[in-house]
């Protein structure tokens, strides 16, 4: 059994210290860009003045360098506020060293009496209704392929489409409560692995970005990404995902890719 049982474990306030859980499958000293991105969500979720009617409803990350496992810091900085409306920016960064990760957020004010709900589309197969599916080969033992994954449509190792639910085995900081964002931003960023297009041990996919918007906020442990991938031959591609908890759609998700031959 792996030492530590989280994500991450908190330094301070705004430090924390990374596990062996946020390795990602290419590089044993690299996290993949889930547990990160969860972390600097929380950051935008908070609010220091306490105020508690705005939801995000959109974040966009730019991913400037692959985030190491190493202590880093978040830093939050209010942009813009309103009474509906408000944007907030968040960076990551190695402790001593420039900003490895930044995410800004669109926060919307959530009404105090309910307004009419739209649906979106047909809810997909729950989660109980397939077994797990286990990740493509990784050559170590601890890292963000511990994720419990069940695909409704595809897999890791075929490529196409896919649709899996995802579910933490670990909390994102240790000794604290898992939070629905958290489930949803661990999970956002693995679109186009879950429906790769081409040979990974073929081509380089790298992703430089990801944003989610989110409609409503989710519920429950499972987040399921329904995921599509599209390529032109000039190496440009997207990956663009429906979103799902066991109620239904909750929202969106879109990767920018760099897609080579290795």
């Amino acid at each position: 059994m792996a030492e530590h049982q989280a994500f991450y474990e908190r330094i301070s306030e705004n430090r924390f210290s990374s596990t062996e859980h946020t390795r990602g499958p290419w590089d044993a000293g690299s996290q993949h860009a889930g547990p990160p991105a969860a972390l600097l969500g929380r950051a935008l979720e908070e609010r220091p003045d306490g105020r508690t009617d705005m939801r995000l409803a959109r974040v966009t990350y730019e991913i400037v360098r692959p985030v190491p496992i190493r202590p880093l810091e978040v830093t939050t900085t209010v942009l813009r506020t309103g009474r509906n409306v408000e944007l907030v920016e968040a960076a990551l960064a190695p402790e001593g060293a420039a900003p490895v990760m930044f995410a800004r957020a669109l926060r919307v004010r959530t009404l105090t009496e309910p307004g009419p709900a739209v649906a979106e589309g047909p809810q997909v197969p729950s989660p109980g209704e397939t077994t797990e599916t286990p990740f493509f080969a990784v050559p170590w033992d601890v890292g963000y392929h511990s994720m419990e994954t069940r695909f409704t449509e595809g897999t890791f190792r075929e490529q196409g489409p896919g649709t899996c639910w995802m579910r933490m085995r670990t909390p994102l900081v240790a000794g604290e409560e898992v939070r629905p964002l958290d489930r949803v931003l661990v999970a956002a960023d693995s679109g186009n692995g879950i429906s790769n297009v081409l040979d990974f041990e073929r081509h380089v996919f790298v992703n430089a970005d990801l944003t989610v918007h989110l409609h409503r906020h989710p519920v429950g442990e499972w987040v399921c990404v329904e995921a599509r991938t599209s390529v032109d031959p000039a190496g440009i591609g997207l990956a663009d995902a429906r979103l799902h908890d066991e109620k239904g759609p909750i929202g969106r998700s879109a990767q920018s890719l760099f897609v080579a031959p290795r």
